[in-house]
């Protein structure tokens, strides 16, 4: 496949002050000839090649709100501080700034770029987010599983540009679509076998070449609706790397990184602790270690994503070699800034001087004028629709904890919602990764303090699925809440977010099942009982089976409703006020154990 040209006009950016740079380091021990770096005169045999990357942006073009806009960072003394971080006026600054005096430079994405967007994005079916990523050169990035929320279709058109096939343009110039690559290495179409984009794609700058193999999770199936993944198969993630890294070095490049859209979990929330620090504690866990460890040793770097955190460690390749492994959180409030030292001789990349860190996008920089324009030129043809208040809270309703305030605000919804439709409704019950945000109670623009708006809503709330009544056994509905803990979920449980009346313990000093303690499952006082028939709301989603929770899948009696939005517009706007605004919930429903 032909490397892609470099775009006219790249890095043509006035050079801004350099702001201080909040990092922390990895690096593996260097051990380099004198000619590591290049002469003035003449290449040397060494040249280090800058590689900035990021992930889960979902379309959080302006500064993300709450704790979804903030990083924690671990001070010498071992304290923590929280810092207000993101939104892309500052990260394209950042990422320009990073640049400065680096020749060869490449900026990478790990996927979900897009979905799950905040309005001003997602209104607009993420076009606004990629015209950003554009103006941030962009170089390449893998699919994440938000890329098929609106199936392949629409992903092909965010690469490849035109209208929206219901929703036409939205000004009076065409989509252009993405100027740079979307790799799917792994996404196969069904019945042709092959990749539904590119594979991989080459970076080539003089004489240096670096290829880049990108992949999803192999798990995309069981977190996204049906319909989007529908006629695709995603294949193994480590096998699908091995496969393409000996395609590239068959066309002679030798220095591969692969966009991994699958994530681990850090031993600390700050994003500069030291992740190879020795002792319990350090480094990270999660699928990503062992796809890491079953990645060819031909592959030089992996950068990941999916699971929004922060990390910069080191695993072992197959021969037992140390590489660079790296997340940048989410939501854009972090870059990894990663040093890759190409040895012109081998073609290949001397993993031996890999360093990489992780930045902070801080809010203390020059915003980029470009930026604020598409930012403002968006939200004037959102602002109609946004702006509209749904609702009045009394405090910040967070998204944070095992059961977390929006969550239940938002299983209350569903649940009033699906009293509308059938009297007989029991319960809801709402996954938390559909939980996409807080409410906070400071005013973002000019509605004023506490009151809820439309866009604010569809940040918290951006899938368009549908609320959806289903009977089952009380047998049943105990299975479902077993599932958050067990099979799919059993290493990392997904608890169901409860509307009010449903409580029982969930006690994590036990495994599998039996974390659920089926004695305290209680509706209303009364234990369930497993012989009779509970009309239960969820989202449709989760009626389908999605997050792992098979059982779902087998209600009976279904009845579909409005979309989750709607659901919770209707229940804000029926339950509050401005003299009576609504409080955030306790969060008491489970009892955790732990």
């Amino acid at each position: 496949m032909p490397a892609a040209p470099r775009r006219t006009g790249r890095r043509t950016y006035a050079l801004l002050a350099s702001a201080a740079s909040l990092a922390t380091a990895a690096a593996l021990t260097a051990a380099l000839p004198a000619d590591a770096h290049e002469s003035h005169h003449r290449p040397g045999r060494y040249q280090d090649v800058q590689l900035l990357s990021f992930n889960d942006l979902h379309g959080n073009l302006e500064p993300p709100s709450g704790s979804s806009g903030r990083v924690t960072e671990l001070q010498p003394d071992g304290t923590t501080k929280t810092i207000d971080a993101g939104g892309v006026e500052y990260l394209a600054t950042h990422l320009r700034q990073a640049r400065t005096g680096h020749p060869y430079s490449i900026t990478a994405a790990g996927g979900d770029l897009v979905g799950a967007s905040p309005l001003l994005s997602g209104l607009f079916h993420d076009e606004p987010t990629v015209e950003a990523l554009n103006k941030l050169d962009l170089d390449v990035t893998s699919v994440g599983n938000h890329e098929f929320d609106e199936g392949a279709r629409e992903l092909a058109r965010l690469q490849n540009g035109g209208c929206h096939p219901t929703d036409g343009c939205y000004t009076d110039q065409e989509f252009q679509g993405a100027d740079f690559p979307y790799l799917a290495a792994n996404v196969q179409d069904e019945k042709t076998g092959k990749p539904i984009l590119k594979p991989y794609w080459v970076w080539k700058k003089d004489d240096v070449r670096i290829g880049f193999i990108g992949v999803t999770l192999e798990g995309t199936p069981g977190i996204v609706s049906a319909d989007g993944v529908k006629g695709l198969t995603f294949k193994d993630e480590a096998e699908t790397i091995n496969k393409y890294a000996k395609v590239l070095q068959r066309q002679g490049v030798q220095s591969i990184v692969a966009l991994i859209h699958e994530g681990g979990y850090p031993a600390s929330g700050s994003y500069n602790y030291d992740c190879d620090s020795p002792g319990a504690g350090s480094g990270i866990s999660g699928p990503i270690v062992d796809i890491a460890k079953n990645v060819t040793p031909a592959v030089d770097a992996l950068v990941t994503g999916h699971t929004h955190q922060a990390y910069v460690c080191t695993v072992p390749d197959p021969s037992g070699r140390p590489r660079m492994v790296t997340s940048a959180s989410s939501f854009g409030r972090l870059y990894t800034d990663t040093t890759l030292t190409y040895d012109r001789r081998t073609g290949d990349i001397a993993r031996t001087a890999v360093k990489s860190a992780n930045h902070v996008v801080t809010r203390d920089v020059p915003k980029a004028p470009d930026m604020t324009d598409l930012i403002s030129r968006w939200n004037t043809l959102a602002a109609p629709i946004g702006n509209r208040p749904i609702g009045w809270i009394s405090a910040d309703i967070n998204n944070t904890g095992t059961e977390s305030p929006m969550g239940d605000l938002i299983a209350d919804a569903q649940l009033a919602h699906g009293r509308e439709l059938d009297p007989r409704t029991s319960l809801a019950l709402m996954n938390p990764g559909g939980v996409r945000a807080g409410l906070t109670y400071a005013a973002k623009g000019a509605e004023g303090d506490g009151v809820v708006t439309y866009a604010e809503g569809f940040t918290v709330q951006p899938f368009a699925n549908t609320v959806n009544l289903q009977d089952f056994t009380g047998a049943q509905l105990i299975q479902v809440l077993k599932e958050q803990v067990s099979g799919a979920n059993a290493a990392a449980p997904k608890i169901l977010q409860p509307s009010a009346g449903l409580t029982y313990t969930l006690d994590l000093t036990k495994s599998g099942a039996d974390r659920v303690v089926t004695d305290s499952i209680r509706l209303n006082g009364a234990p369930i009982d497993p012989s009779a028939t509970y009309r239960v709301a969820t989202n449709s989603f989760l009626a389908g089976g999605g997050d792992g929770f098979p059982t779902l899948a087998q209600g009976t009696g279904d009845l579909v409703g409005a979309d989750d939005l709607t659901a919770l517009e209707k229940y804000l706007t029926a339950n509050s006020s401005a003299t009576s605004p609504i409080a955030p919930p306790k969060a008491d429903r489970i009892t955790v154990v732990r």
